[in-house]
């Protein structure tokens, strides 16, 4: 059986493959699919009737289904070397391990899956399915699917509910996921890189696999031959060595400085080692500092990069999928406060930011999951059908597919690097990047630092943000158990410790997006829509923070 956690390398054939049960629909919506997208329409079924001139019943009744099998097996492995079809399986081919192989390494394969009671409805007056012609046809048809369906669900690209809806919908449904499928794919093959426009301080975001490798994207920015790299001493002996290694190898000098690993060491004590560092090894102006690690070794080097000398070049190369995603990107830098967090910090671009997606491969599940809940933020702030997306393929993401997170880091550094142009130092839409955050930086004050991770804090904070505007009349209660339903899908906390409502009211009324003593909240008017409110009723605010905290 396939698994999940290895991306298939595809050819690049353009076959769309359609699986599924019998009546689940394959031949009717692989005729329209071909006629939309100008390639050619096969149905496996229909191939074997047209090159032996004989029914399937027939082959059957004569040659058993262990004939029928091999006789469908040869037409579908000939048929998947062509390129640019659509092509209609019979509902067993998948049943074959060598058709499985040869449908994921030649094409987009799409499970149209249905209920055994829609089947049924289908199928029950059709007397050309010899599976079928039993005394109890519908208990066959319910044998077949429980043995096909994990078979079809493991191999999948993408699974679509066919349901009774309008066959027109369905198509359009498929192709929206067919483009981001390709989008995917596509993502896995290449380095991609994004630009965040910021005038003469625009710089670019690389996103792939293997890149700690390539200096040929690191070396123009460390002109003069000298670099310090800041990292923690959980990434140290995983990447640090690698990286120092190709750089000396290229002539380059490197300053290591090695600091603790945890949110409880974002402070002013653990940002002097930097300075201690770079003041000991006379490092200049030019010498650029990288920052190899998560948001915490981000922030801090980003913030002694805009602070030393008054300014000295920053490098980000984020290792975990949060930084990839969000800390890394847009300037913002900073240390914690015991009164706040990020309470103290700059807004200072890096030049250059390498997002490695190997190195996720190191990172615990528990911080994976984590990085998700900013991912999630962009689809609910500004990008409903990215939101869509994360729905269809929350599990690829979880199993760590290559192709599934390299899509997901770029879609969400294209939204934050669109925003960051627009309004680099927060003054208005930024802001709404924000969503979840004010609940959740509470959060991880009134816990302590360190005890709650970020992104597990901005979940739980999401929820309430969620909640409150279900309260003020925006959202509905479905869509708030639609985002609940995603956050928990991603392993992530729905529900915030139970800190009392003064506590948090006390807490947020020290967050950085406090205006004139009001605190300003990011919520959700829609799905793929924030908006930024002071205007909150006290009443509502706390009757939020009882609902969504934890009961004693």
């Amino acid at each position: 059986m396939h698994n999940k956690n290895i991306t298939t390398v595809k050819r690049q054939s353009g076959n769309i493959i359609l699986v599924g049960m019998m009546g689940s629909g394959k031949t009717t919506v692989g005729r329209l699919l071909a006629k939309h997208l100008g390639k050619t329409f096969i149905d496996s079924d229909e191939e074997i009737l047209k090159r032996t001139g004989v029914t399937i019943q027939h082959i059957f009744d004569v040659e058993g289904e262990v004939g029928f099998r091999q006789r469908e097996a040869g037409i579908v492995q000939e048929l998947l070397q062509r390129n640019d079809i659509v092509l209609a399986t019979g509902g067993g081919a998948i049943l074959d391990k060598h058709n499985r192989s040869m449908m994921r390494e030649n094409g987009t394969v799409v499970y149209l899956k249905s209920g055994v009671h829609d089947l049924w409805q289908r199928t029950r007056h059709d007397r050309s399915r010899p599976l079928l012609q039993t005394t109890d046809p519908r208990a066959k048809l319910h044998e077949l699917f429980e043995q096909r369906n994990p078979l079809y669900t493991e191999m999948a690209d993408i699974v679509i509910h066919t349901g009774k809806q309008n066959v027109q919908v369905l198509l359009s449904a498929l192709q929206r996921k067919l483009n981001s499928s390709q989008s995917t794919t596509q993502a896995l093959k290449n380095v991609q890189t994004l630009k965040v426009g910021l005038a003469e301080r625009s710089y670019p975001i690389h996103i792939g696999t293997e890149l700690l490798s390539r200096m040929e994207l690191i070396l123009p920015f460390i002109p003069h031959k000298r670099v310090a790299i800041v990292t923690n001493t959980t990434v140290e002996p995983l990447y640090m060595v690698q990286l120092s290694k190709l750089l000396e190898s290229n002539g380059v000098k490197v300053v290591s400085i090695i600091l603790p690993d945890g949110e409880q060491y974002k402070n002013f004590e653990t940002l002097n080692l930097i300075y201690d560092a770079l003041l000991t090894h006379r490092c200049e102006r030019n010498t650029p500092l990288i920052a190899l690690g998560g948001g915490v070794i981000g922030d801090m080097t980003g913030y002694a990069a805009a602070t030393y000398l008054r300014g000295v070049p920053f490098i980000q190369i984020p290792t975990t999928l949060l930084s990839q995603v969000d800390s890394s990107v847009g300037g913002k830098t900073g240390i914690n406060h015991p009164l706040g967090k990020n309470m103290i910090g700059a807004f200072y671009q890096p030049q250059l930011v390498l997002a490695d997606i190997t190195t996720l491969n190191t990172l615990p599940d528990q911080e994976l999951r984590a990085g998700l809940a900013e991912v999630i933020k962009y689809g609910l702030i500004r990008d409903l059908p990215f939101l869509e997306w994360l729905e269809a393929n929350m599990e690829k993401l979880l199993a760590r597919d290559a192709g599934a997170l390299q899509y997901a880091i770029v879609r969400s550094c294209e939204n934050k690097a669109e925003v960051v142009g627009n309004d680099e130092r927060e003054s208005g839409e930024r802001a709404l990047l924000n969503l979840g955050h004010t609940f959740g930086h509470a959060i991880e004050n009134g816990m302590g630092y360190g005890v709650w991770l970020h992104g597990e804090a901005v979940a739980a904070g999401t929820i309430m943000a969620a909640d409150l505007s279900q309260r003020l009349g925006w959202i509905s209660e479905q869509d708030v158990i639609r985002i609940r339903q995603l956050f928990e899908r991603a392993g992530l906390p729905v529900v915030a410790p139970n800190l009392g409502a003064d506590q948090y009211l006390q807490l947020m009324g020290l967050d950085k997006k406090v205006i004139d003593g009001q605190i300003r909240f990011i919520l959700l008017k829609a799905l793929g829509q924030a908006v930024i409110s002071s205007a909150v009723p006290v009443d509502l605010l706390r009757q939020t923070l009882e609902a969504c905290s934890e009961k004693h």
